[in-house]
């Protein structure tokens, strides 16, 4: 279920950790959180779960002089509110997405997409071909794990009625999740305040616990998105992999790989899923050479 919307940004935000204006705007009746950082050509962040655009916080501080970086909260995560009814399945954050690409007149735009968020715009670059000319991918992947019983017993247990309740009731993937997610560094006190409290109710911790059960359950989604994969797979890829990984592992990288032949590839070695904020100057070194040494692109 979902809350009121709301479009203020709460007092428990600290202003030096999060050193961006907050930015409301509606679609579809659900109240978006986003930042739109600095100007040149865009990149648009895109988290996983049980994250928000709070995760990208020092890569957006580190790129905003030379780039535009617009980064949103999907509905109910982070600042962001649904309406009623909305069910928080990854194919109702690709519309969410999409229609706010729409809604901002976003162009030419690099999308930076990490876990659930590489998925979910890997769907909206599919939909709005020449919008998103180039793909910064962080340990994600793009078609249905279902037969691959690394992927399937995590989505059937943690996903499954016990788990789920116990992320409803105690903030669970948070606070599992996060820390084991860093593994070059610990996650201060005020982060993962930050992390905790943007899913501070059992009916906000909705939309995290209904993702892992997802791995599995929307596999009608993840077939269309792998079926879209042939159409994009010219566009210009930077991978970057954190390869101490509790999720994705070597495989997934190697199939993003072949998926997208003009790629790049940059392994931060000792890093967690959430490598923009484990290694933020790694991953921030790796967008720069990559856009440095590009040839003819909209990064150039």
């Amino acid at each position: 279920m979902a809350g009121t919307t709301s479009s203020v940004r709460p007092d428990w935000v600290d202003d030096e950790l999060f050193p961006f204006q907050s930015r409301f705007v509606d679609i579809d009746g659900h109240s978006v959180h986003y930042i739109d950082e600095g100007s040149g050509p865009t990149l648009l962040f895109l988290h996983g779960n049980p994250t928000w655009s709070f995760l990208w916080r020092e890569v957006i501080t580190a790129l905003r002089d030379d780039f535009r970086c617009v980064a949103l909260d999907y509905p109910g995560f982070g600042l962001s509110t649904a309406k009623s009814g909305y069910r928080f399945l990854p194919e109702e954050h690709a519309d969410v997405v999409t229609e706010f690409v729409d809604t901002l007149g976003l162009e030419g735009v690099t999308l930076v997409g990490q876990d659930w968020g590489g998925l979910i715009g890997i769907a909206v670059a599919e939909r709005r071909p020449g919008v998103i000319e180039r793909l910064v991918l962080a340990n994600t992947w793009a078609w249905p794990v279902n037969g691959d019983l690394h992927f399937e017993s995590f989505s059937r247990i943690v996903g499954g009625a016990p788990i789920r309740f116990l992320v409803r009731r105690l903030n669970l993937l948070v606070k599992a999740f996060i820390p084991i997610g860093h593994r070059r560094r610990k996650p201060t006190p005020a982060e993962m305040t930050h992390y905790l409290r943007a899913l501070d109710t059992p009916e906000r911790r909705q939309a995290c616990a209904v993702l892992p059960g997802r791995i599995v359950g929307s596999r009608a989604f993840f077939t269309e998105v792998e079926a879209g994969l042939a159409d994009i797979a010219h566009l210009p890829t930077l991978i970057v992999w954190g390869d101490a990984d509790f999720a994705f592992r070597p495989r997934e990288r190697e199939r993003l790989e072949s998926t997208f032949p003009d790629h790049k590839t940059v392994i931060v070695d000792g890093a967690g899923i959430y490598v923009e904020s484990d290694a933020p100057e790694e991953f921030v070194a790796a967008i720069r050479d990559w856009a440095k040494h590009s040839e003819g692109t909209a990064l150039n």
